[in-house]
């Protein structure tokens, strides 16, 4: 599955990338998805920073 931050949506607060350093980052005060790291979003942890994202921008995709 993959994953993808919504830019009009992510306000910066970057728990996100706190909590999946490996997958999130922020980029220009911003959420984003790591290159590379798109296919993630079966992995458990970015399913917990999704339901955890106080902006609720983290978005999946088949």
């Amino acid at each position: 599955m993959k994953v993808s931050v919504d830019p009009d949506v992510c306000y910066g607060s970057g728990d996100c990338g706190i909590r999946v350093p490996t997958v999130f980052a922020l980029v220009d005060g911003y959420g984003t998805v790591l290159p590379g790291r798109e296919g993630a979003g079966d992995e458990p942890e970015v399913q917990e920073a999704a339901d955890w994202c106080p902006s609720q921008a983290i978005r999946f995709s088949e």
